[in-house]
């Protein structure tokens, strides 16, 4: 079994060992993730910030007419800024 990769032949042997394989065929028992071999992160295969938990409610939110409102405005500000080919992406109104 191999445990760490250290030359660009060892490399270039198992690429063409996962070139040359079978899409279709099951994975082997013994079969262990590429960042063991590599010697990788040791972390899960996705940050917890990545994709955070979502913040459940038993009720729906319900916004009010004043905040529906500006966003509202936002909104259409940025479509306006757009519609008239400016550029608002830094911050600053410039010609696009």
């Amino acid at each position: 079994m191999i445990t760490m990769v250290e030359t660009d032949q060892e490399l270039d042997d198992l690429t063409a060992l996962a070139l040359g394989a079978d899409p279709d065929e099951p994975l082997g028992n013994d079969a262990v993730p590429i960042w063991q071999v590599l010697g990788g992160p040791h972390d899960p295969l996705l940050p917890s910030w990545y994709m955070p938990a979502p913040m459940g409610s038993s009720t729906p939110h319900r916004w009010s007419r004043r905040r529906r409102l500006i966003v509202l405005v936002i909104v259409i500000a940025f479509l306006a800024i757009d519609a008239a080919g400016l550029c608002s992406t830094y911050g600053h109104i410039t010609i696009a």
